[in-house]
């Protein structure tokens, strides 16, 4: 039987615990002046929230309730951010510009710079991309379009359980960033929408991609220079062109890409299922699904800088009812036997 100062310290315990938990800040944006029909311009509530979070040192939450935010550019700074631990929760949905010229030449349409311990969970990004995109498939001169979400030189992030539909160009960019977690994301846009990749890394170290759906009709994830130490696990991808580590090799100084793996993932209709230029220490692990072209594999890589340590292990991509092919070019590594296509390695 418990004592009675037993119960007493469990009591004061428990209090102190939730009282702790409870008076943590938490900023709601619609208390800022953001308003939830989709039109009307909320960028400078979300802007008064995310300042009003960064005045305290304690973990805070920024919430957005449930209804569509108008938002144009917002950037998010966190070099005078006293705060290492800010949560943004979204139960709505953020929405672009529908007029692509008001983001469309900025780069970004939401931009985090310098920032640490930052969570984003849940919600919706809707970029509004079908009109930049009608344009450059006109052939009319066009903004090259914003990136949706974008973190520069920032570390300890994570995104979990948010959806971006349609950006004018990629929906996620990871820049000189270190330790980022991104999971359980679902990224889409029709197969012909242009430049769309779903996630960029590039210049990061210590980035996870799991249990998440991607098909934009362009890259799922495209690793570019300056990369190392990326694991990407149960990941559907497709359409578009698959994982490729590319867009290498411009500069003779350039960074290359290192320490990644690839694990369980599911490629459908991807034209290029895996690719890469200039990388090491690279595995491909239980990956499989179908290619929307012959070359399902494709290491197309440096001759000056050959890529090394390629492993494939239980990899199996086709090509309709037409056996598959891999394409390789100063490349260099192992394969298991249970490879389909037959290695080129």
């Amino acid at each position: 039987m418990v004592s009675r100062k037993m119960m007493l310290i469990l009591i004061f315990t428990f209090f102190y615990y939730t009282s702790s938990f409870a008076s943590n800040p938490s900023y709601n944006v619609k208390s800022f002046g953001a308003i939830s029909d989709g039109e009307s311009d909320s960028t400078k509530a979300f802007l008064s929230a995310w300042f009003a979070a960064c005045a305290t040192t304690q973990p805070a939450a920024i919430y957005v309730p449930p209804g569509r935010y108008l938002l144009r550019n917002a950037f998010f700074n966190g070099k005078t951010c006293k705060n290492k631990a800010i949560t943004i929760r979204i139960d709505g949905t953020l929405v672009a510009p529908s007029d692509y010229n008001t983001i469309g030449k900025s780069g970004t349409w939401l931009k985090f710079q310098k920032v640490t311990g930052v969570s984003i969970s849940g919600g919706t990004l809707d970029g509004q991309g079908t009109k930049l995109w009608a344009c450059k498939n006109s052939s009319k001169s066009c903004p090259k379009g914003a990136t949706s979400l974008a973190f520069y030189s920032s570390n300890n992030i994570s995104i979990d359980s948010l959806s971006s539909l349609n950006s004018q160009m990629f929906h996620i960019l990871i820049y000189n960033c270190h330790n980022a977690n991104l999971n359980n994301l679902k990224i889409s846009a029709p197969v012909n929408s242009p430049n769309t990749d779903g996630i960029h890394l590039q210049q990061s170290s210590g980035v996870t991609i799991t249990n998440s759906r991607i098909g934009t009709g362009d890259d799922c994830v495209s690793v570019g220079p300056g990369t190392s130490n990326l694991w990407i696990e149960n990941l559907s991808c497709g359409p578009g062109h698959g994982i490729s580590i590319g867009s290498l090799g411009w500069d003779l100084q350039e960074a290359g890409v290192e320490n990644v793996t690839v694990k369980m993932a599911t490629f459908s209709g991807t034209e290029n299922g895996v690719s890469g230029v200039k990388i090491s220490d690279i595995t491909y692990q239980d990956v499989h699904g179908t290619s929307a072209t012959e070359v399902a594999v494709k290491f197309d890589c440096s001759k000056s800088n050959p890529c090394t340590g390629i492993t494939l292990d239980r990899v199996n991509l086709t090509y309709g009812d037409k056996p598959a092919i891999a394409s390789c070019a100063y490349a260099g590594g192992t394969a298991s036997a249970d490879v389909e296509p037959n290695s080129c390695l």
